[in-house]
């Protein structure tokens, strides 16, 4: 009888640790596990963990396993831009002048130095992508300059000349999120693509793009109008290594459809653009465009500033890189403090060691991290779900705290959770950041739960088959628990 006791609490102790799945679940809750096991997603990797405002874990799962955070890892990477920049620097973009003005005609070359300003866009300026070009003109305008007898030259060496980093995937890089990286870029390094399928069916919509239908980039039009109520089927595809750029959609007739979509040499899609802004005002630039990115050639010896441009502060854009999940500006930012920390050309490379620093001092156990990026599109970015829930209660002891806060988006509210938890009772009471890439789904922040604590939670879920949204319903139902009993 003995034995079978023992047999049975052993039993018993299996079926509390382990599920149908082999998903060790140590401290987590029986409605939490429950909720897991009973989805179409219990046989996902999940990592689970939650505290209370004073660090002590209230529930665990797998937070010692090393996950895939995809764009949580922001979470970690901004706070590292503002401990590092601080949260009121400035990135400054100079126009400068070599040569003279004689009469209405500048002689000699324009030079424009490259900060690694990621805000060079519409972001503050009510979508206006073309306002510093605007500025510059006026200055040249207001001087009596109607000619440039010399070149227009953009030097991004601030920043080496590696567009990528390492493990992007090849089929992303035609879309905004996969952009090229440069110190000199303008409009997040894409065109803006316009479709409209007004014609009859079977012909080709009407396109156009922002800049004034640059032709810096080629467009090949073979996408065809399909019957009104026909399902709409994405397809573009940039031409690697070129600006060719394969339009092959099929959009129902009435349709509208508008895409941003990625260049190649960033620094020179700034440069083009300028010089076909600056004809456009009625200045003549009859020299050609180049790029410099020699770090140890440049001078300023012999250079008149004509401008200078300072970007909102950093936490304005840190704002904006949590909220809406850029990864432009994570990546731009990342180069950014290589170059400020070192003293040298940014890297990828020398910003994740400026990133696993600020990381060993934020706690985290780094002989456990892989780091490939800024953003955590990466697929071999990973680290612990225990580390990265930690930092959500350690983070809150530094002076930027409020500025990262303030950065999180809002359950049903705003950023990438404006259209999640809408009819849920998390709606405005969750705080944090989403993450995304193929087979993984993340949620990390901070939770308001009904008897006015606020705990830190991070859930993430890895290498599902289900569809995304069944994972998002399974998150919002951990959150609606912990909400309930916490």
């Amino acid at each position: 009888m003995k034995l079978n006791r023992a047999v049975l609490l052993s039993v018993l102790l299996f079926l509390l640790l382990f599920s149908g799945t082999g998903t060790v679940y140590g401290q987590l809750s029986g409605q939490i596990s429950s909720i897991i096991e009973n989805s179409r997603a219990s046989n996902a990797v999940w990592s689970v963990q939650v505290r209370d405002s004073s660090g002590k874990i209230l529930e665990n799962l797998n937070g010692n396993m090393l996950m895939r955070p995809a764009s949580n890892l922001k979470l970690v990477t901004s706070g590292a831009y503002l401990d590092r920049l601080g949260a009121d620097y400035q990135f400054k973009t100079t126009l400068f002048g070599r040569g003279e003005q004689q009469g209405n005609t500048w002689h000699g070359d324009l030079l424009i130095k490259g900060s690694g300003d990621p805000t060079i866009n519409g972001l503050f300026t009510q979508g206006n992508a073309l306002f510093l070009f605007e500025k510059w003109a006026r200055v040249l305008l207001e001087t009596g300059i109607r000619r440039i007898d010399g070149n227009l030259i953009g030097f991004d060496g601030l920043f080496d000349d590696v567009p990528y980093p390492k493990g992007w995937e090849w089929d992303d890089l035609s879309f905004y999120y996969a952009p090229e990286i440069s110190a000199l870029s303008f409009n997040s390094n894409v065109v803006d693509l316009e479709v409209v399928a007004s014609g009859r069916v079977g012909s080709v919509p009407d396109i156009q793009w922002f800049p004034f239908n640059t032709p810096y980039v080629e467009f090949i039009n073979e996408q065809i109008i399909t019957a009104p109520g026909a399902r709409f089927v994405e397809s573009y595809r940039r031409e690697l290594g070129t600006n060719t750029i394969l339009l092959r959609s099929t959009l129902p007739q009435g349709y509208y459809e508008t895409e941003p979509l990625t260049v190649t040499a960033p620094t020179h899609y700034f440069l083009d653009t300028l010089f076909r802004y600056l004809i456009q005002r009625g200045i003549d630039v009859t020299g050609h465009i180049f790029s410099d990115n020699d770090f140890h050639r440049w001078t300023e010896t012999g250079l008149e500033i004509l401008d200078e441009h300072y970007s909102e502060p950093l936490f304005k854009i840190v704002n904006e890189l949590n909220k809406e999940s850029n990864n432009f500006i994570a990546e731009m930012l990342l180069k950014k403090i290589g170059a400020a920390e070192y003293g040298v050309q940014g890297t990828t490379d020398l910003g994740l060691q400026v990133v696993k620093k600020y990381m060993a001092e934020m706690g985290f156990d780094t002989t456990a991290v892989s780091l490939r990026d800024g953003s955590g599109m990466a697929p071999a970015t990973i680290l612990k779900t225990d580390d990265l829930n930690r930092f959500l209660i350690t983070v809150r002891g530094r002076e930027y705290y409020p500025y990262l806060y303030n950065s999180l988006a809002r359950s049903g509210v705003s950023g990438t959770l404006s259209h999640r938890f809408r009819n849920s009772s998390v709606r405005d009471n969750f705080k944090g950041k989403t993450g995304f890439v193929s087979g993984v789904r993340a949620l990390s922040g901070y939770l308001d739960t009904d008897s006015g604590n606020q705990l830190a939670v991070t859930i993430i879920t890895n290498n599902y088959t289900v569809q995304t949204a069944h994972v998002d319903l399974i998150h919002q139902q951990i959150l609606e628990n912990l909400k309930s009993r916490y």
